[in-house]
């Protein structure tokens, strides 16, 4: 995947937190069988932090942690029972806002991570476009009802035996 990044600074107080977002040129398409969604890069918000764990001599000058933050019911490319099954599937990690953020900082280079947090999020939209298979109820078999039934006679039999008679 090839990305255009444009890089602004975000004034933050402290000059060891700022963050930088990203606005992105290519969309995010993901297939299931012959269904298609196409979520357009206006719907994506990048934003970039500094990157925890080992990275070398710039670890602390590099922004290389990426976060994705995706407004599901905002957008309009998702149809509505595939909305439905992903706000379902993340609904703890939705911010209170119905925003999904996801994060990564598993590589040392920033495309990688965005390239990451696109994958994980082409997951998560693929798994919501497939309905959930209907449960079919099935019938217990004889042979486990007879099983049951005969230990209980046993069981029945057992405790039979051992009460003391009155006569």
């Amino acid at each position: 995947m090839a990305f255009a990044l444009d890089k602004l600074w975000q004034d933050h107080p402290d000059p060891r937190q700022r963050v930088f977002s990203m606005t992105r040129t290519r969309s995010l398409t993901v297939a299931v069988d012959d269904q298609r969604v196409v979520i357009p890069s206006t719907d994506l918000v990048w934003q970039f932090a500094r990157s925890a764990g080992p990275g070398g001599q710039h670890v602390n000058r590099t922004s290389s942690k990426a976060m994705l933050r995706f407004d599901i019911a905002g957008c309009a490319a998702l149809p509505d029972d595939v909305r439905r099954r992903l706000v379902a599937s993340v609904a703890p990690r939705l911010t209170a806002h119905g925003s999904l953020v996801i994060t990564s900082q598993r590589h040392r280079e920033q495309g990688r991570n965005v390239a990451d947090c696109l994958e994980k999020l082409a997951a998560l939209v693929e798994r919501a476009m497939r309905p959930p298979e209907r449960r079919r109820p099935t019938r217990v078999p004889p042979s486990s009802k007879a099983a049951r039934l005969d230990a209980k006679k046993r069981r029945s039999a057992t405790k039979q035996r051992r009460r003391v008679s009155d006569e």
